[in-house]
């Protein structure tokens, strides 16, 4: 089946969250959540190497909701379901549907760190990925210093199925970094 013609749902919920796919509007909160954790993402996302502006963020999540439209990549943006504050965001990228199998990102804005949050959210993405989209693989990559987004995967029972080493550059282009690829299949 051609992916356009899926049924994807654009909302999910969890007992605490919302995640939602991204709208028109939805720049502002996020660029405020990128402002205030930058010191946090920076070592780890490109994004953030140069702190983007208002418009910037703007035209940045309603080129994600055409994707999300496109079937390209699925990002969704998490809020308290009872406050509807925004959290951070989430989503499945690299994906190939023929297999189909996919790859889950993520960020946090720090305010909201320590709450379990981030790993309710992608709990719920890893079972619709699994019951919904029938992924037979699903992957999460990060650098083997990055010990915050590290624990995620391994509170949902992701599988490390290895360290690449000398795989990448960090972000900054200073030094050689290993990539920890988990899985679930």
């Amino acid at each position: 089946m051609d992916p356009l013609l899926m049924e994807i749902d654009t909302q999910l919920e969890t007992e605490r969250l919302l995640l939602r796919m991204p709208r028109p509007g939805d720049g502002t909160v996020v660029n405020k959540a990128i402002k205030s954790s930058v010191a946090e993402l920076k070592p780890w996302l490109g994004f953030v190497q140069e702190l983007p502006t208002v418009e910037e963020t703007e035209l940045n999540t309603r080129e994600a909701h055409i994707k999300f439209l496109k079937r390209e990549s699925l990002r969704y943006l998490i809020f308290l379901k009872e406050t509807n504050e925004f959290v951070g965001s989430t989503g499945f990228h690299n994906i190939h549907w023929s297999i189909p199998k996919l790859e889950i990102g993520y960020w946090i804005d720090t305010s909201y760190s320590g709450n379990g949050y981030m790993t309710e959210a992608v709990g719920k993405l890893t079972d619709f990925a699994l019951d919904q989209l029938r992924c037979r693989r699903i992957e999460i990559r990060c650098d083997r210093e990055n010990d915050r987004s590290r624990a995620v995967p391994e509170r949902l029972g992701f599988s490390l199925e290895g360290i690449l080493k000398n795989e990448d550059l960090s972000i900054d282009g200073s030094k050689i970094t290993d990539t920890c690829v988990y899985a679930k299949v």
